[in-house]
């Protein structure tokens, strides 16, 4: 098995390697990785439906979508991610016991009571550290975890904070726990390096594992992965299953304005505005002229652009009228 500490902390770039181990190279993998600040939800979630995108935007956090199932995470440079690449798993999908070994083997030799919860959660005394997802491609099982070493789960709490009456989806939805930090459970304290240090010198131990270093075709091949897919809209936020979306804002000097909306198919299926805003159009014109806008909100900002927007929201800038949908 090869052993690689990725030194990115790209979410985008991140996720981009791992899909690029699983499907653009052949052999065992355990690769070792820490994220900067942001969100990665499920790979059948409704982004809108996991994030509170105030807070998000305010905090300059990344949302990314990751290959596997289950629910959104927050994550900072206080967790530790690993992942575990198989050749032939297919008898293992499922069995999250086998790939939690390496951590579970690390925290009981630091002293730390922990244990596999329940299907996929990584508890300490009861309380969530660790939730862990899988996926096949071919025969080949990817398995990976994030591990809450010394997260700020304050901001965990407010980034992943959602209105229950925004958004009604048909998707699966996050189901929050009561988190700890292993770091809170350390006799002798650790940093978060030294934690992940910890980690690699655990696989290393064994004989048959070796460590690998990206090379420049490698990393060539992350970066198209990562421009491509990982860091556009239409990855992180698309979602085919219908939802709907209301919400209202007020606008200060301009009014109040309410959206409801239908998506379907991860674009705008039809649109109601109403408010006491101001504006010279008649906004049915406009609700019409958004019909069939994917729903992300670059597409959003430049269907905006080709509009007159003013004749519609005198005093509102498009900016912020995107913001409130999102």
């Amino acid at each position: 098995m090869y052993v690689v500490r990725l030194t990115s902390t790209d979410p985008y770039r991140n996720l981009a390697a791992e899909d690029y181990l699983l499907h653009g190279k052949t052999g065992n993998w355990f690769v070792l990785w820490r994220n900067a600040p942001c969100i990665v939800v499920g790979r059948n979630q409704n982004t809108h439906a996991e994030i509170n995108p105030d807070y998000v935007r305010t905090h300059h956090i990344p949302v990314v979508r990751r290959l596997t199932g289950g629910g959104a995470v927050f994550h900072d440079l206080g967790n530790v991610n690993y992942t575990l690449i198989e050749e032939n798993a297919a008898d293992k999908f499922g069995n999250y016991a086998v790939f939690a070994k390496p951590v579970l083997a690390v925290l009981h030799k630091l002293g730390v009571p922990a244990q596999l919860n329940g299907r996929n959660d990584l508890v300490i005394g009861g309380q969530k550290f660790c939730g862990n997802a899988q996926t096949m491609w071919h025969g080949r099982m990817m398995h990976h975890g994030c591990i809450l070493f010394a997260a700020n789960v304050a901001h965990l709490a407010e980034a992943l904070r959602v209105n229950p009456l925004k958004i009604q989806s048909k998707g699966i939805q996050s189901v929050r726990s009561r988190v700890t930090n292993v770091a809170d459970h350390l006799a002798v304290p650790l940093t978060v390096e030294q934690f992940a240090d910890r980690l690699a010198e655990e696989m290393l131990a064994d004989p048959a594992n070796e460590p690998y270093t990206l090379t420049a075709e490698d990393a060539a091949a992350i970066e198209r992965l990562r421009a491509e897919k990982y860091a556009t809209d239409e990855w992180n936020y698309g979602y085919e299953k219908p939802f709907s979306f209301q919400k209202e804002t007020l606008f200060p000097g301009a009014g109040l304005v309410c959206v409801q909306m239908n998506v379907r198919h991860n674009a705008i299926a039809d649109l109601r505005v109403t408010g006491d805003f101001f504006g010279l159009a008649d906004v049915a014109a406009f609700e019409a002229a958004m019909v069939g806008t994917p729903y992300t909100p670059a597409a959003v900002a430049q269907r905006l652009a080709q509009l007159d927007f003013n004749a519609y929201f005198a005093g509102i800038p498009a900016r912020d009228f995107v913001n409130a949908l999102f």
